[in-house]
């Protein structure tokens, strides 16, 4: 009941956890130690920043010098993936209603309700952002751009996380090294999203949510769809079903997904064979199949089933992760990959819209200049908006 309580209003242990951090923060006197202190935000700045990275760079330049080049291309390939993206799935909503993609924006206590998934962000968010800022200061340092601060930013519930570069500097900066400096960021955590998705690939809870030909490269078919509980005094009890059993079949009817299930009518009375598999075997179990309370004419297993099928790896040798790990690790991939690519859309107050002014600029007047970045900043806005919208309409207020 209490962590139903904390589910159903966790913008009040949100705002709760934010004014006790708050008055943490005034009682330790963090201002006297480089943190700036309001009421709703807490930002630390380190002007040491530079040493640090300068050290990492002295370790790292030949590496740093082939990223830095590949994220001017990458930054291009992100921010068109980013839009077409965007406009494929504004279109399905028209075209094809059954593959639009719901989006929502991940704010803690808002769209983040679980308790669970908060604590996953918060613990992604600072590893995430720390390898996105670090990434444009090491290549900021490489192109002998000197970063004047570090830090971080916290606003109640969301998080920013900044290098500061000498304006001075970086407006007198080549083109292709402001390109690099801003690719960057996205980059590396794209790039990372990658190591991290390396670590799962072969967790059959991660195939759902790969492309359909890696999916197809990587897993085979489902095997069926996995039992998670029993009920008690039903038809599959009395049979000897168990929990973590995977039907695979009904009446010979093949059982590969969830929807699969709608396919069989079962009446009162009828003996169904059921087929699981179980440690490796297959078993072939009669079941008497019972009346379901709500609709007595209509016939019930007495299982609770999966919401996902279960997938068996190409590679049967993988990394048993336990489900605390595994869904740390799938946040930290899906924040990393997503901030990667939607942080290149051209948006004011992301890296796309610095990359297309650095690209445009002294090309064009200021005034055309002006004209065109509030132009594209109007097309990117509305057409991320209205995928947010839709989603709404479709889905509701979406949570998770």
């Amino acid at each position: 009941m209490a962590f139903e309580f904390l589910t159903h209003n966790s913008i009040i242990y949100v705002l709760i956890a934010w004014v006790a951090v708050f008055v943490i923060a005034k009682g330790l006197k963090l201002d006297k130690h480089g943190f700036e202190i309001k009421p709703y935000s807490l930002t630390y700045k380190n002007p040491n920043v530079q040493l640090i990275l300068t050290r990492i760079l002295n370790k790292t330049q030949r590496a740093t010098r082939v990223f830095a080049n590949t994220s001017v291309v990458l930054g291009f390939v992100l921010m068109g993936a980013a839009f077409w993206y965007l406009a494929s799935n504004l279109s399905n909503f028209f075209v094809k209603p059954e593959s639009f993609a719901a989006m929502t924006v991940l704010i803690p206590g808002v769209t983040i309700q679980s308790s669970a998934n908060i604590a996953y962000f918060l613990l992604s968010v600072p590893i995430v952002l720390v390898i996105h800022e670090g990434a444009h200061g090491i290549v900021a340092t490489l192109e002998k751009i000197r970063i004047k601060t570090g830090g971080f930013a916290i606003f109640i519930a969301l998080f920013a996380g900044f290098v500061e570069p000498d304006e001075e500097e970086f407006a007198k900066a080549k083109k292709i090294s402001r390109l690099r400096v801003i690719g960057a960021g996205a980059t590396s955590n794209v790039l990372f999203s990658f190591i991290i998705a390396g670590l799962l690939i072969f967790n059959p809870s991660f195939a759902l949510i790969m492309p359909d030909p890696i999916r197809s490269m990587m897993y085979h078919e489902p095997l069926g769809v996995p039992i998670v509980s029993v009920t008690e005094g039903s038809g599959a009890e009395k049979a000897g079903l168990l929990k973590d059993d995977i039907i695979n079949a009904i009446d010979g009817n093949h059982i590969s997904l969830p929807q699969d299930f709608a396919k069989i009518k079962l009446k009162p009375g009828d003996i169904a064979t059921v087929s699981v598999i179980r440690d490796g075997k297959t078993l072939q179990i009669p079941v008497t199949i019972t009346a379901s309370k709500e609709d007595p004419q209509k016939g019930m297993l007495g299982i609770l089933r999966a919401a996902l099928p279960s997938y068996q790896p190409v590679v049967p040798y993988y990394i048993h992760w336990t489900p605390e790990v595994f869904m740390f690790l799938l946040w930290l991939w899906m924040l990393s990959f997503f901030i990667g690519i939607f942080n290149m859309l051209p948006l004011p107050i992301l890296d796309g819209g610095k990359f297309i002014h650095s690209i445009i600029e002294k090309k064009v007047s200021e005034k055309v200049l002006k004209g065109a970045m509030v132009s594209l900043y109007a097309v990117t806005f509305v057409l991320f908006g209205l995928n947010i919208a839709l989603s709404a309409v479709k889905s509701g207020f979406i949570t998770i």
